[in-house]
């Protein structure tokens, strides 16, 4: 119930910064991702001042402990490996980003805001996971479809 209760505080708190930084506006997100036309540099100033309050306590305090103070080990993907599901994951993630200027953790934050845009949004990366998982599920019956 612990462990329950400080996921809901911190994404609480991770929203709320969001949304008083700006980082849910696509307009401000945008201006951040044009670097050749009228570049907005603020969010650049919203992601150092995060850096700057999270690291010390990171290095001091979190890095230090053997294992989580509200689980029983890290989960640390060790993998290094680069395949094409990754590559185009990211190449996809980054245009939609770029063109829609939100991402899901903004978009799930502004969900509540009544606007068809975010909602049209969150509703379409809802179903780009749910297609994902379908296709990634019965990957051998489309390959078979496909050849077959």
């Amino acid at each position: 119930m612990l462990f329950k209760l400080v996921a809901l505080m911190s994404g609480f708190l991770f929203g709320l910064g969001m949304m008083v930084s700006g980082m849910v506006n696509p307009d401000k997100v945008i201006g951040f991702l044009d670097v050749f036309g009228e570049w907005d540099p603020s969010l650049a100033f919203v992601m150092g001042g995060a850096l700057l309050v999270f690291l010390p306590g990171y290095f001091l305090l979190v890095k230090k402990q053997p294992k989580p103070a509200l689980a029983d080990s890290f989960s640390v993907n060790l993998s290094q490996h680069i395949d094409k599901k990754l590559v185009a994951g990211s190449l996809i993630f980054g245009i939609g980003w770029g063109l829609a200027g939100i991402c899901p953790g903004p978009a799930v934050t502004v969900i509540g805001s009544g606007s068809s845009m975010i909602a049209l949004f969150v509703a379409s990366m809802l179903c780009g996971m749910y297609l994902v998982n379908v296709f990634t599920e019965n990957k051998a019956k489309f390959s078979y479809q496909i050849q077959g």
